[in-house]
């Protein structure tokens, strides 16, 4: 599920001063990841940026009431902007003019910094034997603040499979692979990135950070983590982070239904996820 930006959460917005001027912001403001960005910056831009990632993270067509609620943006520089974004392609209307979703322009950003990324074509290779091996589907993903998101994936053979997308985004604390890259992190690094209560997305979903910080001492002394239907019901996961860089930012798992998991078929599973954790720090070792 994807993670809200801070517009989507209503407030003050990123750049905003709270009063009407220009649109170079007073002074230094947060940056995209909540954090100081060391310089002024462009109101237009940010709210540009966060009008994008608004319609990313909400599928379908919303009217200008409905983003002007959740945005706290003022009516008529909202109108324009949309406006503006509509024209150039990265926010589509539908029949009427008067309600907007993602535009097309979007998917081709998101697909370059895909095609483009060397970590995602040095993996190519050991994904695919990965995905050979074990026969169940596969994904790389990225640590991306709370959330990580998926860069490749590799779909299992069997009719019974989870479905998923390149570019999905999903809370690092429900995923194997995101548990795995907080896993790299130290105690107090996740006490500032987490909230105290966690998201639930299933009911087995860790909603206690310190409960979550407990398991990651444990997913450090094993070497890998497991979502045990923390995200999907009826959907195992296991991952490891890929040690290229520290703290690892980019992990791989593999995702198999319950019904069709026995220990014998665990084992097998989490060998070939650490022959493929070996063959990807090999493969990225000089990025």
């Amino acid at each position: 599920m994807p993670s809200p930006t801070n517009a989507a959460r209503g407030g003050t917005h990123r750049g905003d001063t709270g009063r009407d001027g220009a649109d170079q912001g007073g002074g230094p403001g947060p940056g995209p990841s909540g954090g100081p960005s060391g310089g002024a910056q462009v109101k237009s831009a940010v709210r540009t940026v966060e009008l994008l990632e608004y319609f990313a993270g909400r599928p379908g067509m919303h009217s200008l009431a409905e983003v002007q609620e959740q945005t706290g943006y003022p009516k008529s520089s909202l109108y324009m902007l949309l406006r503006t974004l509509a024209e150039l392609g990265w926010v589509e209307t539908d029949a009427t003019g008067t309600r907007y979703g993602i535009g097309v322009r979007a998917l081709l950003v998101g697909s370059s910094y895909i095609d483009g990324d060397a970590v995602v074509a040095a993996a190519r290779p050991a994904l695919d034997v990965l995905a050979e091996d074990t026969g169940e589907t596969i994904h790389l993903a990225r640590l991306d603040g709370a959330n990580v998101v998926y860069l490749a994936t590799r779909q299992s053979q069997h009719s019974l499979r989870p479905f998923t997308r390149i570019g999905r985004r999903l809370p690092a604390h429900s995923t194997s692979h995101g548990k795995a890259l907080l896993a790299t992190l130290g105690d107090e690094a996740v006490r500032r990135l987490l909230p105290e209560r966690l998201e639930p997305l299933t009911e087995h979903t860790h909603t206690d950070r310190e409960e979550l910080i407990r398991e990651l001492a444990e997913v450090r002394a094993r070497g890998y983590a497991v979502d045990r239907e923390e995200n999907t019901l009826g959907l195992r996961c296991f991952g490891v982070a890929i040690p290229y860089r520290t703290p690892a930012r980019d992990a791989v798992s593999v995702s198999v239904p319950v019904a069709r998991l026995t220990p014998g078929r665990e084992q097998t599973i989490r060998d070939a996820l650490f022959d493929a954790r070996d063959r990807l720090t090999l493969a990225t070792r000089h990025l």
